[in-house]
């Protein structure tokens, strides 16, 4: 395939990120369409090389090749669904929804097509698929984010947890990944990619910290296997969006080079 069609669902911070990208020129792809809620109502953008058509996002599969899911967790299935019926592949971000509908890895199997999950956020997730290729004895993440990042979490708000005055370093959250990606949809994917790297949503642990003195949002990963033992830590800058890191948006981009490019470096 000589040109990649691009589409991408949600034009929020990251899914202009990801635009800008593209509209720059990556070798072997391009951006074909962007799925919004109302494309009579789109944003007018100037764009450097020939303008991509807005259309819904349950349409985007008829205009591309790859679909990249940036949107709210709500919608997920709206966008997922038709892209792997199609037999083409999906770019995952919102993989805490993925959890929730894994009926879409079967859909996925049945008509060829694939989901892609980017490192998004996080680090090491190639140490991790490495290990699992053997026994993998734990996984643990330890998340610290800013407070202004946790606020209006679901979870917060359904066991009334108030973060928003505090002036120490808080344990909000302690349990899987499963149990997290419900209760901080917005905020803790990554934690969800490590699990399914890994051992699984269920097997993982997860701790989340409320630290008013970070800036950034730093997430350490500790691994035990019968190949290895590891630890890594990130510490990512905030985008636009504060629950999100701009190393998202970069993921994103390295992850679709890799689908056309003649060198792909890592596992």
């Amino acid at each position: 395939m000589n040109n990649i069609r691009v589409g991408i669902a949600g034009f929020g911070a990251i899914g202009q990120a990801v635009a800008q990208s593209l509209d720059a020129g990556l070798p072997g792809l391009s951006l074909a369409a962007i799925g919004v809620r109302d494309p009579s109502a789109a944003p007018t953008v100037a764009w450097t090389n020939a303008a991509p058509r807005f259309t819904t996002i349950d349409a985007l599969h008829e205009y591309c090749d790859v679909v990249v899911e940036c949107a709210p967790a709500a919608v997920f299935r709206n966008i997922a669904e038709p892209v792997l019926r199609a037999g083409k592949k999906l770019v995952v971000l919102s993989s805490g929804a993925l959890l929730r509908n894994d009926d879409l890895i079967e859909l996925a199997r049945q008509h060829h097509g694939q989901i892609i999950v980017p490192s998004g956020a996080i680090l090491g997730l190639d140490a991790i698929t490495a290990a699992a290729e053997g026994v993998i004895h734990s996984v643990t993440m330890i998340t610290r984010k800013p407070v202004q990042g946790l606020l209006g979490a679901p979870y917060l708000t359904d066991n009334n947890i108030d973060i928003a005055g505090i002036t120490e370093p808080r344990l909000i959250f302690r349990g899987s990944p499963r149990e997290a990606a419900i209760g901080f949809p917005a905020n803790l994917n990554v934690a969800v990619s490590v699990s399914l790297a890994g051992i699984g949503p269920d097997r993982s642990t997860l701790e989340i910290w409320a630290d008013p003195s970070l800036e950034r949002n730093v997430h350490r990963v500790e691994v035990v296997s019968d190949a290895a033992t590891f630890s890594m830590e990130i510490q990512n800058i905030p985008s636009a969006n504060p629950k999100t890191g701009r190393i998202t948006a970069q993921s994103v981009v390295a992850a679709l080079r890799k689908l056309s490019g003649p060198l792909r470096v890592g596992t």
